[in-house]
């Protein structure tokens, strides 16, 4: 009777193109990383496979806003942030506002 073998996960290191964070993960198959970006005034941001170059950008909200909730940073409200990899594809977070109800009655 032949015993298993156990594999070990590849690791992965991966760092952020907004600030020094860095950070490993041990993980069969695909994935993908985030972290509270100091860079980007505490968004949730995308990492990227360490040394793989990239371009984060984050754009601002251009719609009125009103009583929503948004996400800020760095007093500005933000719509979403874009990722573009060095391979051509990119990733895109969109940082929806949060709705509210009230009861009518």
């Amino acid at each position: 009777m032949r015993s298993p073998i156990l594999l070990e996960p590849p690791v992965t290191r991966w760092e952020c193109g907004s600030c020094s964070y860095k950070d490993v993960t041990r993980t069969h198959g695909p994935h993908s990383r985030f972290h509270p970006c100091a860079g980007l005034g505490g968004l949730t941001a995308p990492m990227v496979p360490e040394g793989e170059s990239r371009k984060v950008t984050t754009l601002e909200r251009e719609d009125y806003i009103g009583g929503e909730d948004v996400q800020y940073a760095n007093g500005r409200p933000v719509m979403q942030t874009v990722t573009e990899h060095d391979d051509g594809h990119t990733d895109v977070i969109v940082y929806a506002p949060t709705a509210h109800s009230r009861s009518v009655g």
